[in-house]
């Protein structure tokens, strides 16, 4: 099988020191490490695509980019802990199971027809490997950061696109389509139910374009992504995820401008919503 790990135990993707870095095994992520029970993950933030597979895409750039998560990167600023991906979803989609993690036919990415004919084996099969390597890294990551915290909090960040119908259409409505959604759906009420709530409550206290920004729950996505469940099954209640996903409001999805005054506005929300519950992720004994 292309690109498998062959060995037992896989290399390491930080240092063993207790100030861990990480190690070249890591060089596909944009990771930075401070010591603090906090990481931020933007997974869908990258837009680069490997040149193997370049010969196979249908699709443009501007495309992509319109289905990618640009500028999310940014706000992992609010972590002590920052994971950038740099590669794009439509190489290997680190939000679905690893069955689905390529998307071979258009029903797995909206309807598009992402490939010209259909990718060789040899080709998803590469990219798999990035899943199962990013899995790994953030497995050893949090199994590190458990000897030390008796909780984390993972923000795990996403935006979403509210203008479907095209660049001169009327946006989808405010009903339905909130500022701020925050994907709850692994928070175990009983123990991060009030963290939740403490967390959304400072988001909406960070003005974004004069006004408070609309926060609510599991509203467009009340399924949730393969992430997130996968850190549920493994670490439990001891991993608090959150998955804020923004509503394009801080870029034009269909030109890519970005409006910096909303994006440093978002930035500042997430930043005070992280301080607001910090104290409820203390230092192990």
């Amino acid at each position: 099988m292309i690109g498998r790990e062959t060995h037992d135990r896989p290399p390491a993707f930080f240092t063993p020191q207790d100030m861990f870095v990480p190690t070249p095994s890591a060089r596909a992520w944009d990771i930075s490490l401070a010591d603090g029970p906090v990481v931020a993950t933007a997974i869908h933030d990258g837009h680069a695509i490997r040149p193997s597979l370049r010969q196979w895409l249908a699709l443009s750039p501007q495309q992509r980019l319109r289905e990618e998560d640009p500028l999310t990167g940014l706000l992992t600023t609010a972590g002590d802990v920052r994971i950038r991906v740099p590669t794009s979803r439509f190489e290997v989609d680190l939000n679905r199971p690893r069955d689905g993690a390529v998307y071979v036919r258009p029903e797995h990415c909206w309807g598009l027809e992402a490939w010209h004919a259909p990718l060789p084996d040899a080709e998803i099969e590469r990219s798999l490997v990035l899943w199962d390597r990013f899995y790994a890294m953030v497995a050893e990551l949090l199994d590190r950061m458990l000897e030390r915290w008796e909780a984390v909090l993972l923000i795990d960040l996403h935006s979403y696109n509210h203008r479907r119908d095209g660049a001169d259409a009327a946006p989808q409505p405010q009903a339905d389509n909130p500022d701020i959604e925050l994907g709850l759906t692994t928070v175990d009420p009983a123990r991060w139910g009030a963290a939740a709530e403490r967390f959304a409550d400072a988001l909406r206290a960070a003005p974004v374009h004069g006004r408070a920004p609309d926060v609510r729950a599991n509203v467009r996505f009340p399924t949730g992504g393969h992430f997130p469940e996968w850190v549920y099954a493994r670490w439990g209640e001891r991993v608090c995820t959150i998955s804020p996903e923004y509503k394009k409001i801080f870029m034009d999805e269909w030109s890519g401008h970005a409006d910096i005054g909303a994006l440093h506005a978002l930035r500042d929300g997430l930043h005070g919503a992280v301080d607001a519950v910090r104290p409820l992720f203390g230092r192990r004994r």
